[in-house]
């Protein structure tokens, strides 16, 4: 599970910016069972998500983007750069003094109830530090903590010095990725705790719904799937899915891309599939007497066609305990629905492994649903210098009941993070009069 997350000098955020998970004393009393996972051997509480609030462009999507960019990067920095490549770090460009530094990123989690903290501070040329501690009881041990290209290894992490004598840590790439590479025991259970760390997009479904597709495959995940679907409410009895017919592009593809696209299927003896959804068909006694198929992409709402795509990452996350962000889940989402996937999560019964979500979203009405605790409620803030903050709701402890209108006070701007917004009859009154005067 995660514990926390931190972030400085990336994109928006410039001064250290810090997600944590850990549960407070002073929600303790609200959706504990529900919401809380306790380790009392460990004197360990984790919350199973929480959700972000803030105006647009105040950062929301810049924090998902440093959690990916921290994943992709240990997972892949010893075997998908050369030597000499660039780190694709942004620092924040709004400050001569940051623009110029490195930026740095740590991640806390638990693991088969072993704390582990791993995080690296890296410039566009090479990684700068690097550092890996283990608590696997009380105490934490310092596996590795590098300056440079100078690394300090403890005697428990076993390739580590032969990795260093050997000088095939490369300075763009990270220790950890190389160990795990060469089969170190610890380098590969942390990296295998990233990859169980998920970040999706809520607006755009591209890049997971061939996941939910490939899953359709396996008739005992295509009906937990269809579950889903059927709660919903979409009316869909059954998926399928079938190459399009002739390898039919929409008809409102710009013809370049279409010739393009269809040299290269020709080119390379592929197909275009389409997920059919079949809907039950009645007669005039409303009496069912057989089913329709519908193409997903045509005749289905892109609320469908979203949620079609997110089941495949939700079940895999909830089946393998793993940690998932969306950004802007809420999009093209009825909020009902919304409240429905995250009751998934905090579910001991769906949830058994204690799986996470964590999201942004613009849509209100779930801070006063009742299922979030203060503790999981956060906030993006950017200030007059373009600089992002992220704060949690509990930080305004003796100001802010347990039974308070969350939603009111937030539209109300009493935590912060909505848009100062300018007088838009009087800008648009203004733009007219211009107009009239040219």
């Amino acid at each position: 599970m995660l514990i926390q997350f931190s972030v400085k000098n990336y994109k928006v955020f410039r001064e250290k910016a810090v997600f944590s998970l850990i549960a407070s004393n002073y929600d303790r009393d609200t959706r504990e069972a529900e919401n809380v996972s306790s380790f009392s051997d460990l004197d360990l509480r984790i919350l199973k998500g929480g959700v972000l609030y803030g105006a647009n462009a105040s950062g929301k999507s810049k924090f998902l983007d440093a959690v990916r960019f921290m994943r992709t990067f240990t997972i892949k920095s010893s075997t998908e750069s050369q030597k000499g490549d660039s780190i694709g770090v942004e620092p924040f460009r709004l400050n001569t003094e940051s623009n110029d530094s490195s930026s740095e990123f740590e991640v806390i989690f638990l693991l088969n109830n072993e704390i582990f903290r791993y995080g690296f501070e890296a410039s566009a040329s090479k990684v700068v530090a690097e550092w890996l501690y283990h608590k696997p009881k009380t105490k934490e041990i310092e596996l590795f903590y590098r300056d440079d290209q100078k690394f300090d290894i403890h005697r428990n992490f076993s390739k580590g010095q032969t990795l260093v004598k050997e000088a095939l840590v490369r300075d763009n790439a990270l220790m950890l990725s190389v160990a795990a590479q060469f089969n170190d025991e610890i380098a590969g259970r942390v990296i295998n705790w990233f990859k169980g760390l998920r970040s999706i997009s809520g607006i755009s479904d591209e890049g997971y719904r061939g996941f939910t597709m490939g899953r359709t495959e396996d008739s005992n995940y295509k009906s937990k799937i269809l579950n889903l679907l059927n709660a919903a409410d979409f009316g869909i009895q059954n998926i399928s899915i079938e190459p399009r017919e002739g390898n039919k592009l929409p008809g409102d593809m710009p013809i370049k891309t279409k010739e393009l696209l269809a040299k290269k299927l020709k080119d390379e003896n592929a197909q275009i599939v389409d997920v059919l959804t079949s809907h039950r068909l009645y007669d005039s006694e409303k009496k069912h007497s057989g089913d329709v198929n519908f193409s997903l992409d045509v005749e289905e709402s892109l609320g469908t066609q979203k949620f079609f795509s997110l089941t495949g990452p939700i079940l895999d996350t909830l089946e393998n305990g793993y940690v998932l962000f969306v950004d802007e889940l809420d999009s093209k989402l009825h909020p009902n629905l919304v409240c429905k996937l995250a009751e998934l999560f905090n579910s001991n019964t769906t949830n058994p492994k204690n799986a996470q979500l964590i999201f942004n979203t613009h849509d209100t009405n779930l801070l006063s649903s009742g299922l979030f605790r203060r503790d999981q409620i956060w906030f993006t803030e950017k200030d007059r210098y373009g600089e992002a903050k992220l704060y949690s709701l509990m930080d305004f402890k003796g100001d802010v009941r347990r039974n308070e209108n969350f939603e009111d006070n937030y539209i109300r701007g009493k935590y912060g993070a909505v848009p100062f917004l300018g007088d838009f009859d009087r800008v648009l009154t203004a733009n007219l009069e211009q107009g009239d005067e040219g």
